[in-house]
């Protein structure tokens, strides 16, 4: 079993910034993929962005390019969300989720294991 646990959300005004981390531990394979998700109230979860194993290929929503970084630490088994310029539009619960093998995926269904997800709230 695989344990997923973030941390860093919180209150932030427009146009400031938040780092995510989320940690995983258990019985992870050698190579494994990391991604983040996130939920607004009344919305469907949807894909923020993702990172394979070896860290050199990410993949991010249209609507965070530019504005967010996705990295990783496999020594600390940690991956990061770094959000900058935040939205309003950002207010979210973020999720952190794993691919138990190196497949970078934007699709919720190739996710093998959630985090509990972390608050994310944006004021404008």
């Amino acid at each position: 079993q695989v344990q997923l646990v973030e941390s860093g959300g919180g209150l932030v005004q427009a146009g400031g910034s938040l780092r995510l981390s989320c940690a995983a531990s258990g019985r992870t394979f050698s190579s494994y993929v990391m991604g983040w998700f996130r939920q607004a109230p009344g919305k469907e979860r949807e894909f923020v962005a993702a990172i394979s194993w070896s860290g050199r290929n990410t993949v991010y929503a249209d609507s965070v390019k530019g504005r967010f970084t996705i990295s990783r630490e496999n020594a600390k088994n940690t991956v990061y969300l770094q959000m900058n310029s935040l939205k309003p539009e950002d207010t979210a619960v973020y999720y952190c989720a794993l691919i138990n093998k190196n497949w970078l995926s934007t699709r919720i269904d190739e996710y093998d294991y959630w985090g509990q997800g972390t608050q994310v709230t944006v004021s404008s």
